[in-house]
């Protein structure tokens, strides 16, 4: 099957119950090397005048690296029947396994310089604006870091422009 390309605005998407419930897979490297990782904390809106995507990646993850050199990146979201390869992508590093792509049953998608998911229904090429490291001093409700945080492994929040969207025909 091929991917599609649509307009942002016919998207008819719950953007809370599809990252939060559904999950999706964070993607970023080349056709030489690539990694991907789930993700379930993200969110969609407008920046800059920019439709834009925020994803958060914890420093010991080994997708960070990709993202980090990368000017790109992907969200793609799966359809339910892929849930055990959300599973092994959010539990398997790439750092340990020969080929993660084969371990989760999943195949790379080269887009623009950059990978997603070939099993994807929707997929968001993101092409990064800012990155910021969260800070634990900057919690105004502490809670959030004592709960999310016991092991101060604080994420890179990234910010990104939705250059492409794209759906599975």
């Amino acid at each position: 099957m091929a991917f599609k390309e649509i307009s942002i605005d016919t998207l008819k998407i719950n953007p809370f119950h599809k990252i939060s419930k559904e999950w999706m897979l964070i993607t970023a490297g080349d056709e030489k090397k690539s990694n991907t990782m789930t993700a379930s904390w993200g969110g969609v809106g407008i920046m800059w005048g920019k439709n834009v995507a925020t994803a958060y990646i914890r420093p010991q993850r080994y997708t960070k690296e990709f993202v980090d050199n990368s000017e790109y990146f992907t969200l793609s979201f799966l359809p339910e029947e892929k849930r055990e390869a959300l599973n092994v992508c959010g539990r398997v590093s790439g750092r340990d396994v020969e080929d993660k792509w084969a371990e989760a049953g999943l195949h790379p998608y080269y887009v623009d310089g950059t990978t997603a998911v070939e099993e994807a229904d929707l997929v968001f090429v993101c092409r990064k604006l800012y990155a910021q490291d969260m800070l634990p001093e900057c919690f105004t409700d502490e809670e959030c870091d004592t709960r999310w945080y016991p092991q101060k492994d604080y994420h890179t929040m990234y910010m990104a422009e939705i250059v492409k969207v794209l759906e599975k025909q």
